[in-house]
């Protein structure tokens, strides 16, 4: 349903002296998702997977210039095909609360989303209270303004909105942050439904463990590209996993003891070579030399010179 190759996106920049800078934040990020299919996006804060969405969506900054190939249903995603699309057949769990709007009641908000969406105006009344039912909100918030909202009730609004219409595929950026345990799982449960319905759904998350209980496929972000595409299950056998940064992240859990397996991470200085040259235990000259290319390597993908 989705496949995006070799995407890059970059911003333009002014220093001192109004010199032009460009500074490239995603780099030959490879990604695809089938429909049926939950992929997480797993990765440290300032990875590029907000980007990423962002990105999908063509809702970047007029500063920002994005290379590359993404491709919706098997066609080129234009900007002016993605203005057609979002909300309608691509919807956004945003990361942000602050993303409703202020002035609007929300149960008027998730009712605009459903009717965009291509649901009609004799059911968007019973599929809008359904969705509050879904996500545990009493009866009466659809009366309430944001305000009124604590940060957990408004992120089950958000989620509340994406999925309350008819997209075939839900970008879901950090959908639990801010929810209790209990209605985490609820909302990733939802998800998974979703998702066994036909429907594709990109969940970008840092909780690894949590996108482990829907996923079917994770892909691993390190400085804006993809490192490594492995199976959910994978995750279950450490010795599955091929890349060093994705041993360490799984490692580095508080259920596996917190065990660090790579110097503190630092970004290359050398743009020709490996990002993780300076921190990996596996480096050695090769690395310095080139950035690895994304390759096969069994039922997932590595971008690794020793994998």
């Amino acid at each position: 349903m989705l496949d995006i190759r070799d995407l890059s996106v970059s911003f333009t920049s002014y220093s001192f002296g109004l010199k032009r800078m460009e500074v490239c934040v995603v780099r030959g990020l490879d990604l695809s998702i089938a429909p049926g299919q939950i992929m997480a996006v797993i990765g440290q804060s300032g990875a590029g997977k907000s980007l990423l969405a962002h990105a999908l969506l063509g809702i970047l900054p007029r500063n920002a210039r994005v290379e590359g190939q993404m491709s919706f249903k098997g066609k080129p995603l234009t900007p002016y095909r993605l203005s057609a699309l979002r909300g309608r057949e691509i919807a956004l769990i945003p990361q942000s609360v602050t993303a409703l709007n202020p002035l609007l009641r929300v149960g008027g908000q998730v009712t605009r989303a459903a009717l965009l969406s291509g649901i009609s105006k004799k059911e968007a009344p019973a599929t809008v209270r359904q969705a509050f039912v879904r996500y545990l909100l009493p009866k009466g918030v659809a009366a309430w303004f944001p305000r009124q909202l604590s940060g957990g009730m408004a992120r089950r609004v958000l989620t509340a909105t994406a999925t309350v219409g008819m997209a075939d595929l839900i970008i879901a950026d950090e959908p639990t942050n801010g929810l209790d345990p209990i209605t985490a799982r609820e909302s990733l449960g939802h998800l998974r439904e979703l998702a066994d319905t036909g429907k594709a759904v990109l969940l970008i998350t840092h909780d690894i463990e949590a996108a482990l209980q829907v996923a079917d496929m994770v892909t691993v972000f390190h400085a804006g590209a993809t490192v490594e595409v492995a199976r959910a299950e994978d995750f279950k056998e450490p010795g599955n996993l091929r890349h060093p940064y994705t041993k360490a992240l799984w490692n580095a859990l508080p259920a596996n003891n917190f065990v660090g397996t790579m110097k503190p991470i630092a970004r290359a200085s050398n743009a020709d070579g490996c990002p993780l040259q300076f921190c990996c235990n596996d480096q050695d000259s090769v690395c310095g030399q080139s950035v690895p290319m994304l390759k096969r390597s069994g039922a997932g993908w590595v971008r690794c010179h020793h994998a």
